[in-house]
């Protein structure tokens, strides 16, 4: 990354500047009247503790001082406020003082926390929704090399982790910077001396929470990952259910599962033994400081007089304040780090170019006349060295069937997988009406396809949404021709709710034929005029194949079709039969004529046919 993800995050919070301004300036007025409550408990409690007489003589003496020092100030401007005619009188308006002052204080920190909370719930939010919109704009090829689940954690978990981190750390990181100055400044209002070492505690904490939160981070981005791991395997696990059961792996997975729950465990004690241990330590050495300013705060006011004793009451008050921030602060900063650390993450995957994008002079096509073409085409997987299509020359005339054939691993998928630029070719190129493809905006030339695969992909929605999927005011009436057409309009008005019924997750609800019904009738409904089918049929039993078939037939009617060809006798219509082996196309041409001469198409038509 080019940016620490602090500076990053801060950048961004900056574009919720009215609400941080907002809560900046309810920031300053709560701790401006949190200090006056401080303030006004030490008056209360010197006015328990001492004579009145003494106090309306010590209000004399500061009025009748020409000279008078900024605590004095701040005494005696209290006192016009809070001292009156007797003693129970003062205790009154001391007491009505004190509920003001504490609820114009919580006034003001609702503020402050409700508008930080718009900011963290926005900040993650359009996080989020840039996270999930930059993994659309992301090529195939990063999503062959990263685990779903994975993707899944760091989307969900880790983003939630920053808003849990967030939630508390802004709260804090606004107001108790602030607090701790304001207390700093009336502490050495009142006594630079006792001020001086009291803030000793700052640095040493400072020292030792850097430490452990600097730890922290390296552990929460350990266990971050780990996470992601386990949902990894969560999501895997749950999406093969049937093959766990049918080889009896339950154990296997169970031991894989706790390995890896046992792992996070201890990567999150440990964690949390840091985190926990920088509250005690801090409050330690600050309780050890407040000890030696007591002591000698008390010979001050004892034996020396140099300062009085509502002052040392007041003093030591605001000391013990101090004490409160300077412990959330640590809190925050160990807190902040598994933020940080899911910010990483996060992060990292947005900095992520894709492979395929738009040209800047990309051009937007509406149809296909007249014929693509493969010119020298050869391509390999993150430039390794061994090609998996090698000088591909081809070419499809519009209205055409082109069926791919050869044995497993020829490159059939890939071949077809460059046209609507699932990937890019490494060298040469492939034109579209004499337009080589990168040229095109993606959008266009994916709106030209239709793409019915052997594993059909439907979403946890009704059959009508699966169907008329990425179009828009599409009428019941269209859906339901499409679903006619795809053979697909029989069983589906036998479900429960028809087409409204919901499917469930990948189509379940459905068998294997009737999934691919539905893709077709989406593909129909799309009414695309090029056509690539990966052998849609291969996995269905004799029964469903011959529907299917029959629907897929009237699919490719009229339109440009590329046919990924498992068996043989789906493609002996094709005009042209390209036969693939190794990445080479080692021949070419229609049925009869490669049936009739040695070859692999031959072979191949034998083995399946057995003749």
């Amino acid at each position: 990354m080019n940016e620490k993800s602090h500076i990053r995050l801060f950048k961004i919070i900056l574009a919720y500047w009215p609400f941080l301004l907002l809560s900046t300036i309810a920031a300053i007025f709560f701790v401006i009247f949190n200090a006056t409550s401080v303030w006004i408990t030490a008056t209360m409690i010197n006015n328990v503790l001492i004579e009145f007489d003494d106090m309306v003589a010590e209000n004399i003496r500061l009025m009748s001082l020409d000279n008078l020092s900024m605590n004095d100030r701040i005494k005696l401007y209290s006192n016009q406020v809070l001292l009156k005619d007797s003693a129970i009188a003062t205790m009154s308006s001391v007491c009505v003082a004190l509920v003001v002052v504490f609820s114009v204080k919580n006034i003001a920190l609702y503020i402050k926390n409700i508008m930080v909370s718009v900011v963290q719930f926005r900040l993650v939010t359009d996080l989020r929704n840039k996270l999930y919109n930059h993994l659309h704009y992301l090529s195939l090829s990063y999503f062959n090399k990263n685990k779903s689940g994975e993707l899944t954690s760091i989307l969900i978990n880790d983003i939630d982790n920053m808003r849990a981190a967030l939630s508390t750390s802004f709260q804090k990181l606004f107001v108790e910077p602030i607090n701790i100055l304001a207390f700093l400044s009336l502490l050495f209002i009142i006594s630079p001396k006792l001020a001086a070492i009291a803030i000793l505690v700052i640095p040493i904490s400072g020292v030792i929470i850097f430490g452990i939160a600097q730890s922290i981070r390296r552990r929460a981005a350990r266990s971050q990952a780990k996470l992601a791991g386990i949902t990894s395997i969560i999501s895997e696990t749950l999406g093969s259910m049937r093959i766990v059961k049918a080889f009896v792996m339950k154990n296997y997975e169970l031991k894989r599962f706790y390995a890896e729950t046992r792992k996070y465990y201890q990567l999150m004690l440990r964690k949390d033994r840091l985190r926990l241990i920088s509250s005690p330590i801090t409050e330690t050495i600050g309780a050890s400081i407040a000890a030696l300013l007591l002591f000698i705060g008390a010979r001050d006011v004892l034996v020396n007089q140099s300062i009085s004793s509502e002052d040392f009451i007041r003093f030591i008050l605001l000391l013990f304040s101090v004490l409160g921030p300077i412990k959330n602060l640590g809190n925050v900063f160990n807190e902040l780090q598994n933020g940080l650390a899911s910010a990483d993450r996060v992060f990292s995957i947005i900095d992520i170019k894709s492979d395929i994008h738009d040209n800047d002079d990309a051009i937007h096509v509406e149809n296909f006349q007249d014929n693509i073409t493969f010119q020298n085409v050869n391509f390999y997987y993150d430039n390794k060295s061994e090609m998996i299509l090698k000088n591909i020359n081809l070419s499809l005339k519009s209205g055409e069937i082109l069926a791919l054939v050869g044995p497993s691993g020829a490159g059939k998928s890939t071949l077809a997988d460059l046209i609507p630029r699932f990937y890019d070719v490494t060298e040469g190129s492939i034109l579209l009406d004499g337009e080589d493809i990168r040229n095109i905006k993606l959008n266009s030339l994916r709106s030209l396809m239709g793409i019915v695969t052997q594993e059909t992909f439907l979403f946890n929605d009704s059959v009508k949404a699966n169907i008329a999927y990425g179009l828009e005011s599409v009428s019941d009436e269209d859906i339901k021709k499409a679903a006619i057409a795809a053979n697909a309009n029989e069983f589906i008005e036998q479900l429960p709710d028809g087409y409204d019924t919901i499917i469930g997750e990948r189509g379940v609800k459905l068998s294997g034929g009737q999934r691919q019904r539905i893709s077709i009738a989406r593909a129909i409904m799309k009414n695309p005029p090029i056509l690539i089918l990966d052998e849609a049929t291969s996995s269905l039993d004799t029964e469903s194949e011959k529907i299917v078939q029959d629907a897929i037939e009237k699919l490719m009617h009229n339109r440009t079709v590329i046919v990924i060809a498992h068996r043989l006798s789906t493609v002996h219509n094709a005009n042209k039969i390209i036969v693939l082996d190794k990445g080479d196309i080692v021949d070419t041409g229609n049925h009869n004529e490669l049936i009739n001469k040695e070859g692999l198409y031959k072979q191949l038509h034998n083995m399946q046919f057995k003749t």
